[in-house]
Parts: structure tokens; sequence; C-alpha cells
């Protein structure tokens, strides 16, 4: 039952909150079973468990460790969605769609259609990738580089998760910046256009030339994503990685 438990608590935690696995539309039975299947199908392959008797504070301790660790690696993978919604939610305000929101319960909150859009498109060039995959083969990496023990956490190691989240807004910018940029001189060139002719009429042409423009680099943007975030999803693996690491007391 250890053999099978504690794993099962790590996968658990992984699965709810990993890209894909966590998504609120899938169901919850749907979650366990994937980590219980997990957690059969790699059982035989993870190190040798401590003696803590489940029912004690050790094996408390344990259980609640086992939560963090593969929430903390769901978190790490996650970033990077995170960062493409940012992405979203930038170009959204600069093409004057702030008011084209609706609740998306993936998200847990209002979101942009932009942003949106950018997340379903990141979704599926993850699992083009099969990055899914690569980050179950990392969660069996996990049980190596940071076996199941009763021993403290290392501090060093939430630090690193920290200190990855500032990476969210520095990604997403640079996700929109070319969009950004474009749109910031075609105001410019706009602005100059209305001090030039006054009669010429700013609010009428400025938003859907400013609209159209976005979905015309939007367009261009598209198939430049995937090189943009394939990178990204492979140095969220690793961030993994040194997580685990880190963490190892």
């Amino acid at each position: 039952m250890v053999a099978f438990l504690w794993p099962f608590v790590r996968m658990l935690a992984l699965v709810g909150t990993a890209p894909i696995f966590g998504e609120p539309t899938v169901p919850r039975k749907l979650k366990v079973s994937i980590a219980a299947l997990l957690a059969i199908t790699l059982g035989p392959a993870l190190p040798a468990m401590p003696d803590v008797p489940v029912v004690s504070f050790g094996g408390l301790w344990i259980i609640v460790q086992q939560v963090l660790i593969g929430a903390a690696i769901g978190f790490t993978m996650r970033m990077v969605f995170a960062a493409v919604l940012a992405a979203g939610e930038y170009v959204g305000l600069q093409m004057g769609l702030s008011f084209a929101s609706f609740f998306d319960p993936m998200a847990g909150g209002t979101t942009m259609v932009v942003g949106r859009l950018l997340h379903m498109l990141a979704m599926l060039i993850f699992l083009a990738l099969d990055c899914h995959l690569l980050l179950v083969e990392a969660l069996a990496a996990s049980f190596h580089a940071l076996p199941v023990a009763d021993a403290p956490l290392a501090a060093k190691g939430w630090l690193l998760l920290v200190n990855g989240g500032a990476q969210i807004f520095a990604s997403g910018f640079m996700l929109a910046l070319p969009l950004i940029t474009a749109l910031l001189t075609l105001n410019l060139a706009m602005g100059i256009l209305n001090r030039a002719s006054p009669q010429f009429s700013i609010f009428a042409v400025g938003f859907p030339l400013t609209l159209l423009a976005g979905v015309g680099m939007l367009q261009l943007l598209m198939p430049q994503l995937g090189a943009f975030l394939a990178p990204r999803f492979a140095g969220a693996l690793t961030s993994v990685m040194e997580l685990t690491q880190a963490l190892r007391p």
C-alpha cells in the first residue's frame, strides 16, 4: 500500500496542476484515474519507499510533502501557459479588445479573446511536441532525484520556483513585443496625422484601423508561435529537474 500511496499522491498533485491534465474541463474522476494508472505503471521502477507507517505523523508529513512536490512541478510547467495568457492580454489591450472578454473556466477568471486563442494554440503545440509524455518522464525521474522521505524539503527549491514566476511577464512581453511595437507605431502615425489635419476623425478611423492591423499582425505571429514556445517548454522541463534537485535536503 505504501509503494502505491505516496507516489500516487505526488502524481495526483501533478495531474491536478499540470497543463492539459489539470484543466477544469477534465473530470475529477479522470484525473484520479490517470494518477492511479501512472502510480501502477511507474511504481515497480521507483526507488524503495521509506519504512514509515502511513497512519503516523511521519506518514502524514510525507503525504504533505508529496502534494507540495507534485504541485510545484505542475506549476513550473504551467508558467509557460501563463506567459502566453499574459501576451494575449497585452495584445488585446493594444488592439482595443479589452471589452472582448469572457469568463474562462480554465483560467479561473475573465480572459480576453486573444489570450484564450493563444492559450488554445499553446496547448495544441504542447501536445504536438509530446511535452505531455516528457512531463511524465520528468515526473518519474523526480522520484530518483528527490526520493520519497520524511526529511524536510530545502528552502532554496521554493525560492527557485518563485524566481521562475518573473519569467511569466518577460516571456509574455517578448511574445507580444512585435505586435505591440507595430500598433504603437500606427497609433503614433495617427496622432501625427490628427495634429496635421484636425478635421480628421481619429476616433472614427483609428479603432477599425488598429483592429485590422492587429489581426494582420496576429496572422504573421501565428506561424512563429511554435518556434517561440518549443524552447520555453524545453526550459520548463529543465527547470523541473533543477527544482527537484534544489528541493532535496
